[in-house]
């Protein structure tokens, strides 16, 4: 059998592990419970899939996003290993093939979502399957006490029963120590060994800048860092218009947000991940499993909710190790909604209710029934229906999530699918009684050889070119052919979706306490966000490592704290030397810049002209209206 480095190197192309990257792994090995909580691009997913790689049988990889999923599988797909995800929009016998699959020993990973995890048709194939490990990525999803909490997440530790004798690794980036702890207790881990990166990325520059004019600001830094960066605001609005500004001062710039379509979306991403974009605008629907190492600058124009989401979003830059900077844009009319967006992320128990039952109406669901079905929704169709507040909506569907009524799965682009079902006799047959399926069958197997034996991304539009047929003919014909069973025909499907976790209720009460907790959840970690934002003496590294609980850090050197500081007692030093001199020339009241060479030495003039910057930037000195300088009310 390979050693661990050796499947690093034949699989990844790495000669070494990262910190703690082989001793998780060791742990793993030894079937032991792991906890490895590893900042944003700290090679998390490399400490399950070594070990999956290692022992016989399937790694599940349970993981909330399907975007995740998806990036994960591709980039295994591409260094030849065999991965599956299981997600809504897949068709039940698209899902049985594939689980029969893992059955047979097909797969190396499987990801699969904690919604479909506890259900009864998976369940009733995972029995089946040998399993080798469980490995729960985004674990701070199962705590109340995170910033993502997902009740799905809950039923994890009724299906690792199943498998007691297992390994199971929890990862996640950013969780506090209340959340290792539920974490732990949560997914019943037996003794977990628990490793912790420290959250210091001493490459990473942190600035908080206060600024009324943000544009002018970016503008700013666009032009003076070089490289990709990314800008994060808080509306889907505020991408387009900053993005446009962008362009209009010739800088390459794009928008992203969640209301684009999936395939714009993913293009878009695409475009910036290949550097054929330079800078993204977006809201906080883009980066998640993004692995972009040579991003220059990370700059907020608006403070994000919480540090967790902070401290993930501005460590997407410099994960290739190099100096980067994260810039957070302040100004103290941010600070005036707060309390309003408190009423507004947590809407009163009546207008969720109200939106429940409005949601299950649109969808058509009746009283007692939808539990594990999947509803196409589009909430701007949905609020302009009713003429509702997209935000009441949006937001009362994140608290509908959080008691488990049902989930809202993410837009995301995925091609459509499809597998011959039939026998090559059956198909035969079929081919000689009709010349339509003969011409697009014939046409499937050139384009497409695996169609008889596995589900295929396939492309009507390239179909129609070499058919020299319309988009709506082929569509219209392979819809056809999957209901007389011939095909399995998955047409593609951007839509967001609704998946109901429980039937649903003639009546609900969500309670009043539990919006309260919410909310004072939530005024908590607004405050450590305006903490950050407010501070003036602490290094901002040590600001946010510490909110996870790492008191130990050392100052980082590079943040604007710490630079002041530098600065300052770099002045320090000099102005005991020179402060003799330039006190005298500013008494006499004759004294202008220009002048300053005719009064000091050549090889100390730079000192004199820093420290005089000094006075001017801290209010000790001025100059007049005359050029003259001289002594403000309060001296130095």
């Amino acid at each position: 059998m390979l050693s661990t480095e050796e499947v690093l190197l034949k699989y990844f192309g790495h000669n070494a592990f990262r910190d703690l990257q082989k001793d998780i792994i060791s742990n793993v090995l030894e079937a032991k419970d792991t906890i490895a909580l590893l900042p944003t691009g700290g090679g998390k997913s490399i400490c399950f899939q070594v070990p999956a790689l290692m022992l016989n049988g399937v790694c599940i990889v349970i993981s909330p996003l399907i975007a995740l999923m998806k990036d994960q599988v591709e980039n295994l797909k591409a260094r030849d290993i065999n991965a599956v995800a299981l997600y809504s929009g897949m068709s039940r016998r698209e899902i049985e093939f594939e689980l029969e699959n893992c059955i047979n020993g097909k797969y190396k990973f499987l990801y699969i979502s904690p919604e479909c995890l506890m259900s009864q048709h998976f369940l009733d194939y995972a029995i089946n399957i040998k399993v080798s490990m469980l490995a729960i990525d985004e674990a701070h999803c199962i705590s109340q006490w995170g910033y993502e909490f997902r009740p799905p997440y809950l039923e994890i530790a009724k299906f690792k029963i199943k498998y007691a004798k297992i390994p199971c690794i929890a990862l996640t980036a950013t969780a506090t120590a209340e959340v290792i702890k539920d974490i732990e207790m949560r997914l019943d881990l037996c003794q977990p060994k628990i490793f912790t990166q420290s959250f210091v990325r001493k490459n990473l520059s942190y600035v908080v800048q206060q600024e009324e004019n943000k544009i002018d600001k970016i503008l700013l830094i666009a032009n003076k860092i070089k490289g990709t960066g990314l800008i994060y605001v808080r509306s889907r609005k505020k991408t387009v218009e900053i993005a446009a500004l962008l362009k209009q001062k010739n800088v390459n710039a794009d928008f992203y947000h969640a209301g684009l379509e999936a395939k714009i979306r993913n293009q878009k991403q695409e475009d910036w991940k290949k550097n054929k974009t330079r800078i993204i605008v977006c809201t906080n629907a883009f980066g998640m499993g993004i692995d972009k190492p040579d991003v220059r600058f990370v700059i907020h124009e608006q403070k994000p909710d919480t540090i967790e989401a902070y401290y993930q979003e501005a460590g997407r830059a410099g994960r290739d190790g190099k100096k980067s900077y994260c810039v957070f844009l302040h100004h103290p009319s941010d600070d005036t909604n707060d309390l309003l967006n408190i009423t507004t992320k947590y809407p009163e128990s009546k207008d969720i209710e109200r939106i429940y039952h409005l949601i299950t109406t649109y969808l058509n669901i009746a009283v007692g029934s939808g539990k594990g079905h999947s509803y196409n929704f589009n909430i701007n169709e949905f609020c302009d229906f009713y003429k509702l507040n997209i935000t009441l909506v949006y937001n009362s569907i994140k608290i509908l999530e959080h008691e488990a009524y049902f989930q809202l799965t993410e837009s995301i682009y995925i091609p459509s699918r499809l597998k011959i079902i039939c026998s090559y006799q059956t198909l035969y047959e079929w081919q000689v009684q009709n010349k339509d399926l003969d011409l697009i069958f014939k046409t499937l197997i050139r384009s497409y050889g695996g169609v008889f034996d596995y589900y295929t991304n396939i492309y009507e539009k390239d179909l129609a070119i070499r058919t020299k047929q319309s988009d709506k003919w082929i569509k219209s014909h392979l819809t056809k052919y999957h209901e007389l069973e011939l095909i399995d025909y998955i047409p593609q499907n951007s839509a967001p979706q609704i998946i109901m976790l429980e039937n649903r209720f003639s009546e609900m009460n969500i309670s009043s306490a539990k919006i309260d907790f919410l909310r004072n959840n939530y005024r908590g970690k607004l405050k450590a966000v305006n903490n950050y934002i407010e501070n003036k003496s602490i290094c901002r590294s040590k600001i946010l490592v510490s909110y996870f609980e790492e008191k130990n850090s050392s100052d980082c050197g590079v943040c604007d704290i710490c630079l002041e500081k530098n600065r300052f007692n770099s002045i320090k030093i000099q102005f005991e030397k020179y402060y003799k001199k330039i006190n005298v020339l500013i008494i006499k009241e004759n004294f202008r810049s220009k002048d300053l060479p005719q009064f000091v030495n050549t090889n100390e003039l730079d000192e004199y002209v820093l420290i005089l910057r000094w006075l001017k930037d801290n209010n000790y000195a001025k100059e007049n209206t005359q050029g003259y300088w001289e002594w403000a009310k309060k001296r130095a």
